[in-house]
């Protein structure tokens, strides 16, 4: 399970004395333990999914982007290089990330799948593909590229 990988990976880090995958770990951790206290309700104490696990990584990896290109705008490369050293971090967590043209081929399966005509269709297209593909793309990128398809 992807919790107990990352547990492990912070006692590792923690021996090697490695500060930035400790502080990233540690970061991932309590946000996720965050999303588990809040989907908790009084007939269910268990956590989230792995599936929305995944989601909320990829959501991390989202966020430090946008923060690399605004320190990007205010030439703070220290500020930069954090934030690329904990996307790396995240990232080795994460599924092999699909490129645009494995994006735009499952897409195409996708709309062969739910049979889809038009763009109105779209949301169940993009349910199908969150479903098969969470953690593994861009779903801003898969959006487009399905949009496009069904245009």
């Amino acid at each position: 399970m992807l919790r107990d990988r990352l547990n492990d990976a912070l006692k590792e880090a923690m021996k090697a004395k490695d500060q930035r995958r400790v502080s990233t770990l540690r970061m991932v951790l309590a946000k996720l333990k965050d999303l588990d206290i809040a989907a908790r309700t009084a007939e269910s104490r268990e956590g989230i999914s792995e599936e929305a696990t995944l989601q909320a990584l990829t959501a991390m990896v989202k966020q430090r982007r946008e923060s690399i290109a605004l320190y990007k705008q205010g030439n703070r490369e220290d500020l930069v290089a954090q934030e690329e050293g904990e996307i790396a971090v995240i990232e080795s967590f994460l599924p092999r990330q699909l490129g645009e043209a494995e994006i735009a081929t499952v897409a195409k399966a996708a709309i062969a799948e739910v049979d889809a005509k038009s763009v109105k269709e779209m949301g169940k297209v993009m349910a199908a593909l969150k479903a098969k593909y969470a953690g593994q793309m861009d779903f801003a990128k898969a959006g487009a590229v399905v949009k496009q398809l069904l245009g």
